[in-house]
This record gives structure tokens, sequence and C-alpha cells, in this order.
């Protein structure tokens, strides 16, 4: 662990500002006072000498409450006079519908093993009021299940493994929970891990503190029409997709007044959601690399990893592939978004489209080396 200090003298403002860098070399971050949101890796302590403590909380708050309002991942905000439809198809331009570049993905993958990776939420089913009620239709269910027969198939979520198993309902595939932090799947051959099939839990150790966490939340939450905490096992999430707008700021300050005595938790978020996650260097892009070398696929020319995803916490898996030049992510949505996705689709029935065309595919090459 190193830290390095920095000391920024304002003589107009009379203010020192001392920012403390605290870069892991580990996996676990060790204990630092009250971190300010950061992406994952590191975090940035500022102390401002004769500053209004309040303005500055106010300031946060506010920050929070702005990314909250953008779509996630960031909405991409045009510096031009460009009209919306003129802007997406900018956008599709950079991100093409990977239903239209079918053939061209594809090819891409000849004479690798295609392995795909599917978030849930958003991906392969809706996104809902009710995060409880977030079922998959059978028509996806079917189509999962048949791109599982061909190719060795992850679900990566937020959500808890458990939870998440229970909406897809499908052996025979990898399920990676909580971001990646609780990771488990099929028995098989080739796979270096357990012999009850993968199992990879790196934050257990934050386990009761996660649901001391959440049991505290419930409580403060409770007076916010809307709002929904969900104990995800290694992480807890605070919905707010059915909280009025105008009350985001003081859900904000509840959740983080909450994580200034928890300083091993770290807050980030997701699409319509506030998550509380551990300190550790960990996300579904480690989850996606921890998955091929289970497979045996780490350091391997002979892989194409398909990632298909539509939150900001996707993102992480995006720049994986991006950083190995090997596969290819698709962002779900409908608007256009800052993203390392190299193509896009709307939403699920499009995903799901892409699935069975891709078992379409796969059934047609087969059929093509028996007859040959």
């Amino acid at each position: 662990m190193t830290n390095q200090n920095v000391v920024v003298p304002d003589a107009k403002q009379g203010i020192d500002i001392t920012i403390a860098m605290v870069l892991p070399k580990s996996l676990f971050s060790p204990v630092v006072p009250k971190p300010l949101p950061a992406a994952p890796g590191g975090y940035f302590t500022i102390t401002r000498k004769r500053f209004s403590k309040k303005t500055e909380t106010g300031g946060k708050i506010s920050s929070w409450v702005d990314s909250m309002r953008d779509s996630s991942p960031t909405r991409v905000k045009s510096t031009t006079s460009l009209s919306e439809t003129e802007e997406k198809n900018s956008w599709i331009v950079n991100h093409p519908s990977a239903l239209n570049m079918f053939e061209q993905i594809v090819k891409g993958s000849k004479g690798k093993q295609i392995v795909m990776f599917l978030d849930y939420d958003g991906t392969l089913s809706p996104i809902v009021e009710d995060p409880d009620r977030a079922f998959m239709t059978n028509e996806m269910r079917e189509a999962v299940r048949d791109v599982a027969r061909y190719f060795p198939t992850a679900i990566v979520t937020g959500r808890c493994r458990k939870k998440v198993y229970s909406f897809v309902r499908l052996a025979g595939l990898y399920y990676a929970g909580s971001h990646g932090m609780d990771i488990k799947g099929p028995s098989k051959n080739n796979c270096k891990y357990e012999k009850g099939g993968v199992l990879f839990q790196p934050a257990s150790e934050f386990l009761p503190m996660i649901d001391e966490v959440y049991n505290v939340l419930l409580e403060r939450t409770k007076s916010i029409p809307g709002a929904k905490v969900e104990n995800n096992k290694f992480c807890v999430s605070v919905h707010f997709r059915c909280v009025e707008e105008k009350m985001w700021a003081i859900l904000v300050e509840q959740v983080r007044s909450v994580l200034n005595d928890y300083p091993k938790l770290r807050l980030t978020q997701g699409r319509k959601v506030l998550e509380i996650r551990p300190t550790i260097k960990w996300d579904k892009g480690k989850a996606l690399e921890f998955l091929l070398e289970s497979l045996g696929y780490a350091n391997s020319t002979d892989v194409f990893p398909v990632y298909i995803g539509d939150d900001r916490t996707d993102e992480d898996a995006f720049k994986v592939l991006r950083n190995r030049g090997q596969g290819l992510g698709i962002l779900v949505s409908k608007v256009p978004k800052e993203t390392n996705a190299s193509y896009s689709l709307q939403e699920p029935k499009e995903v799901k489209d892409f699935l069975r065309r891709l078992v379409e595919w796969k059934r047609s090459s087969l059929q093509g080396q028996r007859r040959a």
C-alpha cells in the first residue's frame, strides 16, 4: 500500500487542501477514513481546513443526484445542435446493431470457442418497478437454454446469485451474483476449481457487515416512499426507481450517513439503484476473467467472449474485452450512451433474437460439418 500526500496552498482563499491518494496493492483495501465515491482500485480522501463542512456535503449530495438523473451508462451529451434522430444515427455508426452485423460477428469467431456472458436485469428481463418481479419470459429462457447447449454461458449480475437462479431456473449455466463476488457453476471436466462446480467468493469476510448495513438501511429509508432495500448477499442495493426525484437527495444523504460508519464499504451507482459494495478490487470484468480462466481460456487466443449488458456496472466487462482484444461487448440501450461496447441491441427482445440467431447459426454449421 502506498500513501502519497499532496498539499496545495491557496494564498487567496487561505485554504490548504490535502489530497491523500491511497492505492491498494492487494485485493483487499485497508480501512480508510470516510471514503468518497471512487472507481474500483482507489480512493481520494480530501481534507479542507476552514472549509464549510455543510457546503462540502451538499456538493457531494448534489453530484450524486445529478448522476442519478442520467441513465446508466451515462447518456451521451451532444455538444452540437444535432437532433435526437441525428444524434442516434451518429451513435449507431460507432455502435451498430449486433443483429445487423451478425454475419460479421460470427465471421470474427471462426475457429474460436464462443463463451457467452449475460447480464440479467434489462438484458434478459425488462426493467420493472418491483425488482422482485423482474421475470424473464419463457421464450427468453428457451433461448438462453439453447445457447448454453452450444456455448459455455454465464449470468453475471448485481443480484444475489440464488435470487437470479430462481428467475432463470436453468442448470448447466455459470452464475456470478453480487457483481461477480459470488460465482458458482456446473461441474465441468475442464474446470480447474471445486469439483462441485466453480465456487469463488472473494468477499466472504464482509458478509456480517453487509447484513448489518442492510438492516440499518431498512430502518433509515423506511420513511422515504418508494425506496426498496435489497440484500444481494455480498452487496446491498437501494432501488430508487419508484422514489420521487425531489426525495433523491434525502435518500442519498441517508445512505451516505450509514456508510460513514463502514469505511470498508463503498457506494456506487447502477441503473436506478445505489449499491453498497466491499472495497475490494472485484467487479464484473474480474468475474469475466475468472470464468475464462476457470474454463481454461486465461491466455488462449482460441476464445471469443461475448458479453451482453445494459448497465454501468457492465462497462467493467466491456473494458476487459477491449483490453484483451478478444470477443466483443454488446450494450442494450434504446438511447445513445457512453460505452466501451462495440455493438448495440435496443431491448431484451432483440437480445432474445440475437441468441436465437446464434443458435441457428451454430446448428447450421454443425450440420454442414456432418454432411462434409
